[in-house]
């Protein structure tokens, strides 16, 4: 039966308890994506696994994959999707190569938003290097839905900080895209701070370092990645307010830009309230 526009159309819920019925069985069965974090929050990630295993041909793990879930008490949120990801990646190393390669596409093209993010934690095993995780995750950081952008950045962040140079040298790259999308992943990947996440201690006490990508984005068009980069600097002030407060005086002289005066009022929001 065809979802009705309006349900494809809805604007969400705020809370939970309000989220109509028939839009979180949609949403449990895999046959509609969330439209804010409240829906994507919601989905109970066991009984989408449910519904999902079959349809690519590993129904016979539901239970194994269903108690380890139930053991971590994690059916729903980041835990979910994290776990749920690295436990479908161990289960297709009993696979030959053609079947590994179907269910992640399968996987990275469906419908489901939450299917999709566990998609981003598919591929542990295989890749090696940190060109070949980026190259992997690059569709994941371009997708239209916003949780799947989220998760993008932070399957990958660990190994990012742990090779940091190297991966400020590839994400640079990557703030030239044409993609807004990509353009904001190469900076909201690296936050010296972020969000759910370990901080990157080196970027804190070194905020320099990726100035090869913050320098590229200083007066980006787009308000999704001027609020990403000025996210960024805001977390650089809270350890090394001077040289924040210098750069952004910097680019307010070289960049007589909407745009930039936008990221600096964000870079700087830390550092003017602690004056006040």
């Amino acid at each position: 039966m065809p979802i009705s526009e309006e349900i494809i159309n809805r604007k969400g819920a705020r809370k939970g308890s309000d989220i109509p019925h028939d839009v979180l069985i949609l949403l449990n069965q895999g046959e509609l994506e969330s439209v804010n974090l409240t829906e994507w929050l919601a989905v109970n990630h066991v009984t989408l696994l449910q519904h999902v295993l079959p349809s690519i041909g590993l129904d016979k793990h539901f239970n194994d994959l269903s108690a380890e879930i139930a053991k971590q008490k994690a059916e729903s949120g980041m835990k979910a999707i994290r776990l749920i990801g690295h436990l479908l990646d161990e289960v297709l190393q009993e696979e030959n190569e053609e079947k590994r390669v179907e269910v992640i596409q399968a996987c990275s093209r469906h419908i489901s938003d939450s299917v999709r993010c566990w998609a981003a934690y598919m591929n542990k095993q295989r890749s090696s290097s940190l060109e070949e995780k980026l190259a992997y995750i690059q569709p994941f950081a371009a997708d239209h839905h916003f949780g799947v952008r989220e998760i993008a950045w932070m399957s990958v962040r660990e190994s990012l900080s742990q090779q940091l140079d190297q991966s400020i040298e590839y994400l640079t790259e990557w703030a030239k895209s044409e993609d807004e999308h990509i353009r904001r992943f190469s900076v909201e990947a690296i936050r010296p701070r972020g969000v759910w996440t370990k901080h990157i201690e080196l970027l804190k006490q070194e905020p320099e370092r990726a100035l090869p990508i913050l320098d590229d984005l200083k007066s980006d068009p787009s308000t999704y990645v001027q609020d990403s980069v000025g996210n960024w600097l805001n977390d650089a002030s809270k350890t090394q307010p001077d040289w924040v407060r210098n750069l952004c005086e910097q680019w307010s002289m070289d960049s007589d830009t909407k745009a930039t005066s936008r990221i600096v009022k964000k870079a700087k929001r830390t550092i003017v309230k602690e004056n006040l």
